[in-house]
C-alpha cells in the first residue's frame, strides 16, 4: 500500500511539473537590484531552491500575511539539517515607491536571509511578466497614495531554476513546508 501510495504521489508531483512548465512560469530571465544595489539575475540564484513572492511595501494586509507565512515556512525548512538552505525572495511590483532602502526596512521584519529586489518599472514589468504575475496599479487618492493590485502566489523555484510549484493564500507555513522538502526529496 505504501510503494503504491507513494508512486501515486510521485505521478501527481510529475504531472503538476508538466503543468507549470506547459505554463512557462519563471523561464525568463530578470536584471533588477537587490536592497544593496548589487544587480542580480536568475542565474544568481541557480544552484540553489527559491521561495519567491511579488509584492509591494505599501501593502496593508496581503503582503505582510504572505511574507510572515514565507519566513515561517523556510524557518520550518531550516530546522531540519538534511535538507538544502532555501533562498526566500522578494521582488516588488511597485517600483516606484519601493527603491532599495525602502524594500530594506520592510523586509528586516520578516526572515534574516529574505532578499528584496527592485529595478525600473519596465525591468520590473518583465519580471513579473516572467512569472505570470498580474500587476495593476489603482487610482491615486487625494495624498497621492494608490494600491498595487496583484496576483498573491508564492513560486518554488528548484536549482535549475525551473518553477517547482506556487502556492496561493490558503496554504500555511506548515503546508508549503512539507510540500518544498516533498519537492526536494523528489529532486
Amino acid at each position: 500500500w505504501l510503494y503504491l501510495r507513494r508512486q501515486k504521489q510521485h505521478r501527481q508531483r510529475l504531472r503538476r511539473l508538466r503543468e507549470l512548465r506547459a505554463l512557462a512560469l519563471g523561464q525568463g530571465d530578470f536584471h533588477l537590484r537587490d536592497t544593496t544595489g548589487k544587480a542580480r539575475s536568475k542565474a544568481d540564484f541557480l544552484g540553489s531552491w527559491v521561495l519567491l513572492y511579488f509584492g509591494f511595501t505599501h501593502c496593508p494586509d496581503v503582503c505582510p500575511e504572505e511574507l510572515e507565512k514565507l519566513g515561517k515556512a523556510v524557518e520550518l525548512l531550516e530546522r531540519d539539517g538534511t535538507l538544502p538552505a532555501v533562498r526566500p525572495l522578494f521582488v516588488t511590483v511597485d517600483p516606484e515607491r519601493d527603491d532599495a532602502a525602502a524594500l530594506a526596512r520592510y523586509l528586516r521584519d520578516f526572515h534574516p536571509r529574505l532578499v528584496g529586489l527592485t529595478g525600473s518599472p519596465e525591468e520590473v514589468r518583465e519580471a513579473a511578466a516572467a512569472f505570470r504575475v498580474y500587476v495593476s496599479a489603482g487610482p491615486r487618492d487625494a495624498d497621492g497614495d494608490y494600491v498595487v493590485d496583484h496576483s498573491v502566489l508564492t513560486f518554488l523555484v528548484d536549482p535549475d531554476g525551473l518553477c517547482r510549484d506556487c502556492y496561493g493564500r490558503s496554504r500555511t507555513a506548515e503546508e508549503l513546508a512539507r510540500s518544498v522538502r516533498g519537492h526536494m526529496d523528489s529532486y
